[in-house]
């Protein structure tokens, strides 16, 4: 049987039993049930068992497993059993972490799975890429992603990149016509198109012949599964730190291990001590807090309307100090309405139209009729600038789908960003018509008669500046302008741009997209925050300084420059002037990311928005791409690290507000962990250097490792949302997160813990007991680390942000202290974690040593940080 490719296009129909009609629900689900699903099938998940026992290749885990059998083959049963605890809830907790995030990734793939357009039942929907079926007639625009193979029907200058299968990065012209050879590749193919390819101009209709892993993209699909999701750059420089840190705690140790041998301690218990000291001191919570924080934030940030697509961006936000923004449906409400037409060389309010009068109904009809939107359902498939002249139509009821069947389209060239036009050719009244609509500047040019109620004339000078002072005035008024022009064609005539000349001018449709209400007081936080909101946008200047001015953006008009004064400057000079420019009108996509690269190039980290195809480039060039959810193509959304579901610039500074938050969250909980555990080498240290008893038992260090770490650091990774954040200027994004300032806040933090446990120690020494001194300085240790985690939730008082702001700190509070007093108090833990009875003086002195850390730290962030 010859392939889809070699038939034509009826016979493929044939051969798939559809229609025009499209399939009905009965055969949807009966090809559902013999394909299956339009997805391609996930490699092979390591298993959650397979995941925990991974958990066990750590090398401080394996040294603890080694110790652990060393102390049963001595007889320490309760210190194997501590040890082997440890070791397994670490593992459990790892394992939840890696559960967690394959979850949450799975979640922000459904959240961003492409959506396909498909006529059923003789109606064009929307579904989800996984529910096409062979059969189903897909219908491709620019900017779609091709979700499925299938053999092209229909083509109308269809161009689709199929980069992802053949490599070639030009697009590929597509035709429908049969093609006879039996051995062409898959380039060769240009009467099919392959999933995962994307169209970049044109627009066509497909009949799917292969979905999932029958597609050619499936063929291949074990590439995906070599994938892998890349560290952030935190992780990287926290696993980086990690590294050198276990090197120097180890040194240490070693050093600590060796002292106590010539000493004469026992070598066994030397060595236990030297381990459980290295495991205590080492933060191996540090990269699966990042990760903890990060999955929780982009879950909370997905709610709030933007989706994270790449870890990394996240990090960035903090430091972001530039947004670039497009204006319509970001800074706008992307809800265009007619406002007013110009029509027979006067301006006439929307709902002022008369369709008795024929030029004025003309000009409806045309807008229709050179529109590719629908509005059904209240649901509304297409541009918002093209919705708006459907609905302009619906207030005279004239339909859409009832004019366009009443004057059937023949060919349509479709809208080119560069050329700023589209046309399509209609059957009205015996005569092929070619309907051109677009910006004036370009369409004037190619207008030379005008139609008035006194017939069609030739159009003169003084008609083009009435209609060029007309359009001055809209777009003073932040309005936006299409004219349409028309002209008759012969019935056999090709159609490509040349034929977009000689036209007839009809009118101007101008119409408004307010900005949204909160557009004024995002900006005004970006500006108070120390970003600086841009305006780029393809508008008329006039037009874009109109919308600026309103929300905030523009102060002085020359803070505003058009695309050809762009391309008049040099790299250089650009880079001199854009700190001074606040809106970029006419633009093209290579001026997008020459201003970025400018930015860039200044030291600056740049976010940008997109909808488009074209915008692609500049959202990969940018630190932050951000793509449009609603209106956003699938090309703009794959090069995006950020997707708005609500297209609203307000949602940007929220992202940005809350990638603050967590990176200082993050922050917090790595000084926390630093600072407990450097306030344990003091004390070891304390003590090694004076010769005196070891403060604390393997067991002890182990129990501060389990409950004095992870969970007091994974709450304060959870600190809620601080609005103060948006007061300050950016983070630079090169300044180290472990630089000076932060090690020496370290050391003076753990220097307080350290200082509080040693005279615990020392308190306990001097009744005589050993055990009793060991007992004070681990619950001391414990109890002002525990304290400690309160301290670091932030750089301001806790009295100042909340006692009780964040109800996950007190559950880590109460856990550990709770935990800790039953190892004190139960006589059958006593005996495992090696801890005397302390009485009640003895336990006063230990809270009020406890708390003194915390009180200090208090004490100067209420004298010296409170008014920063």
């Amino acid at each position: 049987m010859s392939e889809y490719h070699q038939q034509s296009s009826t016979e493929v129909m044939d051969m798939l039993d559809v229609t025009k009609e499209g399939l009905s629900d009965y055969d949807v689900q009966k090809r559902q049930e013999e394909y299956g699903y339009n997805e391609l099938v996930a490699g092979k998940r390591t298993s959650t068992f397979a995941v925990f026992f991974g958990q066990f290749k750590d090398l401080l885990v394996i040294i603890l497993m080694i110790a652990a059998v060393i102390s049963y083959l001595l007889g320490e049963v309760g210190s194997t059993i501590v040890i082997l605890i440890v070791v397994i809830l670490n593992a459990i907790l790892g394992t939840v972490q890696h559960v967690k995030a394959e979850k949450s990734l799975d979640n922000l793939k459904e959240l961003t799975s492409p959506v396909a357009k498909v006529m059923r039942d003789n109606q064009i929907i929307e579904i989800e890429s996984e529910d096409i079926v062979v059969g189903d007639l897909l219908y491709l625009e620019t900017g779609d992603y091709v979700s499925a193979d299938g053999r092209l029907l229909e083509s109308y200058n269809l161009h689709i990149n199929e980069s992802s299968l053949t490599g070639e990065s030009l697009a590929v012209a597509k035709s429908t016509a049969p093609i006879e050879d039996d051995q062409v590749t898959i380039g060769d193919k240009k009467n099919m198109v392959f999933t995962g390819s994307f169209v970049t101009n044109g627009r066509g209709i497909v009949i799917v012949t292969a979905i999932g892993m029958e597609t050619e993209i499936g063929k291949i699909a074990n590439l995906l599964d070599t994938a892998k999701e890349k560290k952030t750059p935190l992780q990287v420089s926290l696993d980086h730190f990690g590294e050198k840190l276990a090197l120097g705690i180890t040194m240490i140790c070693v050093a600590i291990f060796t002292i106590d041998l010539i000493r004469g301690r026992e070598i066994v218990e030397s060595f236990m001590f030297a381990v459980s000291l290295a495991v205590a001191a080492i933060p191996e919570a540090l990269s699966s807090i990042v990760t903890i924080v990060l999955a929780f934030g982009t879950q909370k940030m997905a709610k709030e309307n933007a989706i994270i697509r790449k870890l990394y961006a996240v990090e960035s936000l903090g430091s972001v100090s530039v947004i670039c923004s497009d204006k319509t449906g970001t800074l706008t409400q992307n809800k265009m309405i007619v406002q007013q037409v110009y029509v027979d060389q006067k301006v006439i309010s929307h709902n002022q139209l008369q369709t008795e009068n024929a030029i004025e109904k003309d000009l409806i009809l045309k807008a229709i009729l050179c529109n590719n939107s629908l509005e059904r359902d209240q649901k509304e498939i297409g541009d918002p600038t093209e919705i708006a002249l459907v609905k302009l139509g619906k207030q005279y009821n004239l339909d859409e789908l009832i004019v366009r069947d009443q004057f059937p389209r023949i060919a349509e060239i479709p809208f080119d960003s560069d050329r700023k036009l589209m046309s399509t050719v209609n059957h009205i009244n015996q005569q092929n018509v070619l309907i051109t609509k677009g910006a004036l500047d370009v369409l004037l040019a190619k207008i030379v008669k005008i139609k008035t109620s006194q017939g069609i004339m030739d159009i003169t000078p003084e008609h083009r500046k009435k209609i060029e002072d007309v359009n001055r005035v809209f777009s003073m008024n932040g309005l936006r302008v299409l004219a349409i022009a028309y002209k008759e064609t012969r019935k056999n005539q090709k159609i490509d741009v040349s034929v977009e000349s000689d036209l007839t001018f009809l009118g101007l449709v101008a119409m408004m997209d307010p900005p949204r209400e909160e557009s004024k007081e995002a900006v005004e936080s970006c500006i108070k925050a120390g970003i600086k909101p841009v305006m780029i946008t393809g508008d008329h200047k006039i037009t874009a300084t109109a919308i600026a001015k309103q929300i905030g953006i523009l102060e002085d008009p020359s803070e505003a420059i058009e695309g050809y004064e762009i391309e008049e400057l040099t790299d250089q000079q650009l880079q001199e002037i854009v700190p001074d420019i606040s809106v970029y009108a006419r633009v093209t996509p290579e001026h997008k990311i020459r201003i970025v690269k400018a930015w860039q190039e200044k030291g600056n980290v740049v976010a940008m928005t997109g909808d488009g195809v074209n915008d692609g480039p500049a959202l990969k060039q940018a630190d932050i791409g951000v793509a449009m959810g609603i209106t956003g193509t699938e090309v703009a959304k794959d090069a995006s690290s950020m997707i708005l579901t609500d297209d609203n610039f307000s949602t940007i500074v929220k992202a940005i507000s809350n990638g603050r938050s967590m990176y200082t969250n993050i922050k917090n909980a790595i000084l926390f962990l630093l600072s407990g555990n450097a306030g344990a080498i003091f004390v070891v240290l304390y003590a090694t250097v004076l010769g005196l008893p070891v403060p604390f038992a393997p067991v002890h260090l182990l129990f501060i490792n389990l409950l004095t770490d992870s969970l007091p650091a994974i709450a304060i990774g959870l600190e809620p949302h601080n609005k103060k954040t948006m007061k300050y200027k950016p983070r630079n994004i090169n300044t180290p997160l472990l630089n000076k300032k932060f090690t020496t806040q370290v050391v003076l933090e753990g220097l307080l813990i350290g200082i509080s446990t040693i005279i615990a120690f020392e308190m306990g020494l001097s009744t005589g007991d050993t055990l009793t001194a060991s007992t004070m300085a681990f619950t001391t240790l414990c109890l002002s680390r525990l304290v400690h985690g309160f301290n670091s939730r932030s750089k301001e008082s806790i009295f100042t942000i909340g006692i009780f702001s964040n109800k996950y700190t007190w559950l880590a509070f109460l856990i550990g202290f709770l935990s800790l007093h039953l190892v004190l108090f139960m006589p059958s833990l006593s005996g495992v974690f090696e801890v005397a009875k302390l009485n009640g003086v003895q336990l006063g002195i230990i809270y009020s040593l406890s708390i003194m850390p915390f009180l200090v730290n208090q004490w100067y962030k209420l004298l010296f940080v409170r008014n920063k």
